[in-house]
């Protein structure tokens, strides 16, 4: 990271740019990251986003840009009525005689002057802003371990998790599934309830089957022989 740091400085010094700020963080497992606030004219902003596209990888890039023409015309509106304003109050403290008088203006002159110097600020402020193009980079430090094992091959573990995995979804379907079953099973253990104890006790009892034999199945007797 500090290689990209000093890529960022220096983009912005050849744009002919300036450092607005720079923080500097470490979280609980020693990993910094850094924020980087650039100001740089604005004719050269594209060339200091294209210097600054190698020092590292680009994780996310968000540009806005913002119209205050409008802004600067009001401002320098203001400033001009503001000035007379102030002039006018400093001519009838000249003329003043009266004590009160002059206490009265001094105060009301106070006002107005504090009210132009804030005008005057916000006309410095707008002219930094269509001059000048902020951009604010993020650096943060790629974790060691990600490093070393990027290559690594899965182990035991990977693999146990995965299997662990696996078989979380597999349950979580069952569960799913058996969730759906369950309106049916109901309904089908309701209808044979009612079956069992309403309908078929009611039922008549079935007819006993009667077999009936053929006159030709009966055991045939021979007739007796005559005696002589």
């Amino acid at each position: 990271m500090p290689k990209a740091l000093d890529a960022a400085r220096a983009a912005a010094e050849d744009a002919g740019g300036y450092v607005g700020d720079e923080t500097t963080t470490r979280d609980g497992e020693g990993h910094e990251q850094t924020r980087v606030v650039r100001r740089v004219p604005a004719g050269r902003y594209d060339q200091v986003l294209t210097a600054l596209q190698g020092t590292g990888t680009l994780v996310e890039r968000t540009a806005r840009a913002q119209d205050v023409t409008d802004q600067v015309v009001d401002v320098d509106s203001r400033i001009r009525s503001q000035r007379a304003s102030v002039a006018r109050v400093r001519a009838l403290m000249d003329k003043a005689d009266d004590l009160s008088e002059v206490v009265r203006l001094e105060g009301e002159l106070s006002r107005r002057e504090a009210d132009l110097e804030s005008l005057l600020a916000q006309q410095a402020s707008l002219k930094d802003r269509t001059r000048l193009a902020t951009i604010t980079l993020s650096l943060s430090e790629k974790p060691a371990d990600d490093k070393a094992g990027a290559h690594d091959e899965p182990g035991f573990t990977d693999a146990l998790g995965g299997g662990m995995d696996v078989f979380a979804t597999l349950v979580r379907w069952l569960v799913l599934a058996l969730g759906a079953l369950l309106p049916f099973a109901v309904t089908a253990a309701v209808l044979l309830l009612v079956w069992l104890r309403l309908v078929r006790p009611r039922l008549p009892p079935p007819s006993p089957v009667r077999t009936r034999r053929h006159p030709s199945s009966s055991p045939f007797t021979p007739p007796a022989a005559p005696c002589p």
